[in-house]
């Protein structure tokens, strides 16, 4: 087991939703805050190979979280920046941290690696069985190429490489931006924005029928410290929850908890994105202990009481 007490470590993207969670779990842990780096994007543009090499100097471990990710009307009107803005920042920061000795570096994938049919439970050994789901292939092959690139680093350099596989996050602290934000603060904004204007419907994308899993974004982060500590192979894990839920089911339950008695309008003409998803999580239970902790509706409920104080309040 890596004690990280007495570790220098990078966080990229730790000023983020996840990352911010993933740096208080190290402290937590009794990583004084002094040893935490967090960059910061109108500091360092981790594009620029420059700026990976003054990040990762004299760092003992990394975890690689920055990322440019949004949902699927993102990534469809994004898809070349995603695209380039992933691999390339993976990339050369991959490259910077073995120039500079780094003990243990993780990085932190995507769900939308897998393919758009990958059997239900999605397994790690299935990731290479097809092309990912049209709409979010250009973001999740640029993050797939990054596990090629941790194995390779593992096999001819020795950089002790890991990589993550999260499932959809969500809680407090999430992008409720409309422009970019995920199902679920989408989902709860547009609930709220139909309560304050008097609106007795939402319009939501797609059929409904496409189903989604959910970790909680504190279990998540609790997730990858585990890993960060205890695992050590070239393999990819997921991290996840392990259960399912239609996007349908999952509309219903965010009503039922703002108490929205409105009308659900599916607009078919827009896409479902992957049909189905859920992953096998027996593997991280296994290689480190890992198992999500938070009953799916306790996460929504802290969610929904998060964005009421802090964002709805506000506007």
């Amino acid at each position: 087991m890596l004690d990280l007490r007495d570790k220098k470590i990078l966080v990229t993207g730790g000023a983020g939703f996840f990352g911010s969670y993933v740096v208080n779990k190290l402290k937590e842990r009794g990583v004084p805050s002094s040893a935490i780096t967090v960059p910061r994007s109108k500091d360092y543009d981790l594009r620029e190979f420059s700026a990976c090499k003054k990040v990762v100097k004299d760092q003992d471990v990394v975890i690689h979280m920055a990322a440019n990710v949004g949902g699927i009307g993102y990534n469809r009107e994004h898809a070349g920046e995603l695209f380039y803005d992933n691999a390339i920042m993976g990339i050369q920061m991959m490259e910077a941290a073995r120039h500079a000795g780094v003990k243990k570096y993780v990085q932190i994938g995507t769900i939308c690696v897998y393919p758009k049919f990958t059997p239900v439970p999605f397994k790690e050994k299935n990731l290479w069985d097809g092309y990912p789901e049209e709409t979010n292939a250009p973001y999740g092959i640029a993050k797939k190429m990054l596990l090629v690139q941790a194995q390779a680093y593992r096999q001819q350099y020795g950089l002790n490489a890991i990589y993550l596989l999260p499932v959809n996050l969500y809680g407090p602290g999430d992008d409720f931006d409309s422009n970019s934000s995920h199902v679920i603060p989408a989902l709860i904004r547009k609930v709220d924005d139909a309560q304050k204007n008097g609106r007795n419907y939402i319009d939501v994308w797609g059929t409904g029928m496409a189903s989604r899993e959910f970790l909680y974004v504190e279990d998540a982060a609790e997730g990858v410290v585990l890993a960060t500590e205890c695992y050590d192979k070239p393999d990819p894990i997921n991290l996840g929850a392990g259960f399912e839920i239609t996007i349908k089911e999952l509309v219903e339950l965010i009503c039922n908890l703002m108490n929205f008695k409105g009308e659900v309008r599916w607009n078919r003409l827009k896409p479902d994105g992957q049909p189905r998803r859920m992953l096998d999580v027996s593997l991280a239970e296994q290689e480190f202990g890992f198992r999500a902790k938070t009953p799916f509706e306790d996460g929504l409920r802290k969610t929904i009481a998060w964005y009421e104080k802090n964002i709805s309040a506000k506007v």
